[in-house]
């Protein structure tokens, strides 16, 4: 498909504006596409483009993120079961019965809520850096485990997350020399504008405190994975120092199945080794949902 085939579409999901990109005919697979922090339905224009000959691709923005409505943190509760809510929403109304997930980051959260509570409606499971035991989580992490146990003392070292130089890191950081330069650099800069728009610091100071109740989760996430036993890609950052590569490692306990690549990448793996990604993802896809 050209990428130029792409279709951006904005919906209402509980009174709010949902953007999401969406591709390739509706009577293929879907797949579903959800994104992390601090990005948005962007960091899958590569993949959706790889894919869309073979599969129907729709990728949303969560509220909060891209194109999607913003609303002011007095105006919306922010949480992750919240952003589950509205992403349900929006697949009912487009009449998604049946579709297999992609997950990175924040969508990890997100997806596998949707998977575990409605593991009819999932058929398969790609996750890049997307979390689902505490094996995954690197030192990155402690000052956002601090914050959520005492947020006033601990926000100003969390806002320093915030900031453009954070953000290209989260590009950057295990990217091997020879590919840095296929990092364009409109990824962190069409991220920090997100974050730059005004209270959208205190949406993400928001989730990022909420962030805590995932891992009241896991555990459902992990029996979900035994007694279904969903077919799972992971292909993960060798080098990513937010997710680390236990994180993808930790499937195989139950999920045996699980088909594990560790690439030469880091957090934003999909922009250094896109080619790579898009073949592991068609071919797995291929094997089991068509």
């Amino acid at each position: 498909m050209s990428a130029y085939a792409l279709r951006a579409r904005t919906v209402t999901v509980d009174g709010l504006d949902v953007f999401y990109r969406e591709a390739g005919d509706p009577a293929n697979p879907t797949l579903v596409l959800l994104h992390g922090f601090p990005s948005s339905s962007h960091m899958y224009r590569g993949l959706i483009a790889e894919l869309a000959d073979s599969y129907h691709l729709i990728a949303p923005d969560h509220i909060g993120f891209g194109a999607s409505a913003a609303p002011a943190v007095e105006d919306f509760a922010y949480s992750f079961e919240r952003l589950t809510e509205i992403t349900l929403g929006l697949l009912d109304k487009l009449g998604v019965e049946r579709f297999a997930l992609y997950i990175q980051d924040y969508g990890a959260p997100i997806g596998l809520r949707i998977a575990s509570r409605h593991p009819e409606r999932v058929t398969a499971i790609v996750s890049q850096s997307g979390n689902a035991y505490l094996e995954g989580f690197t030192p990155f992490w402690d000052v956002l485990f601090a914050h959520a146990r005492d947020r006033a003392a601990n926000e100003a070292g969390v806002r320093e997350l915030l900031t453009a130089e954070a953000t290209r890191w989260q590009y950057t950081h295990g990217v091997p020399a020879d590919r840095l330069d296929r990092i364009a650099p409109e990824t962190w800069t069409l991220d920090q504008a997100g974050l730059d728009r005004p209270g959208n610091k205190e949406i993400q100071l928001q989730l990022f405190w909420d962030y805590q109740f995932n891992l009241d989760g896991y555990p459902a996430f992990q029996e979900y994975f035994r007694t279904h036993r969903p077919p799972l890609l992971a292909a993960w950052g060798r080098g990513d120092e937010i997710f680390g590569p236990a994180g993808a490692e930790a499937f195989a306990r139950d999920l045996p199945d699980a088909e594990i690549h560790l690439l030469d990448a880091g957090h934003f793996a999909l922009e250094t080794h896109g080619e790579e990604i898009a073949g592991l993802v068609r071919d797995f896809l291929g094997r089991h949902v068509g």
